[in-house]
């Protein structure tokens, strides 16, 4: 076997996620804050040109790997229009919809009949079942890797406004005794701010 066949490939940024417990604590908040800017533009940009599979799946199962507490201490103080926190919310996406892909897949397949789908989306098995969404998330955030950001943001953004719906349509049904972990509004919220995100990354100004 080669040499190759070995190589675990650097995932850009590796460095800052291995120091950001001793980083995360104790620390003035503007060298976190900076430590997280790096960290997302590494990330971001630094890996389009020498991605290949196993790089991207890394970049996906980033969260499984080194824990959302991890990610949460680096990003999740930055603002929803900056590199940083763009991709806090694509992994606290993924990380839900992992945890119950069973209620995201049921809240997706109600809210296309109340939001329209993106064409971005589009293209679910119907109806989508739980390993379609998993599926589904994860192709999405292959893009910060590959492809275009913008569209990544857009996509997901997308499946979060349709989720929302859904929700809020379950919401309704079963009055204030449903409990979820992120309520109608927050995905909304969060599918905002991701459009928003995008609409800045088209004109060169997500940093």
């Amino acid at each position: 076997m080669s040499e190759r066949a070995h190589h675990r490939p650097q995932l850009p940024g590796a460095g800052h996620f291995e120091a950001i417990e001793t980083t995360a604590h104790g620390v003035d908040p503007a060298v976190l804050a900076e430590a997280a800017e790096r960290a997302a533009t590494a990330l971001v940009r630094g890996a389009r040109d020498q991605a290949d599979s196993d790089l991207v799946s890394r970049v996906v199962h980033l969260a499984d790997t080194e824990g959302l507490e991890t990610l949460a201490d680096l990003w999740a103080g930055a603002p929803s229009d900056s590199l940083a926190g763009a991709l806090w919310r694509l992994y606290l996406l993924r990380t839900w919809v992992h945890a119950d892909p069973r209620t995201a897949a049921q809240e997706f397949d109600r809210g296309r009949a109340l939001a329209p789908v993106a064409e971005a989306i589009s293209g679910v098995e119907e109806p989508p079942g739980a390993d379609e969404v998993r599926s589904l998330v994860d192709a999405v955030l292959s893009g910060v890797v590959v492809g275009e950001f913008a569209d990544t943001l857009f996509r997901a953004a997308a499946f979060a406004r349709v989720t929302a719906a859904g929700r809020a349509r379950t919401e309704s049904d079963h009055g204030s005794s449903y409990q979820v972990d992120l309520s109608a509004s927050r995905l909304l919220t969060l599918a905002d701010q991701l459009h928003h995100a995008a609409r800045l990354e088209l004109e060169g100004r997500l940093t």
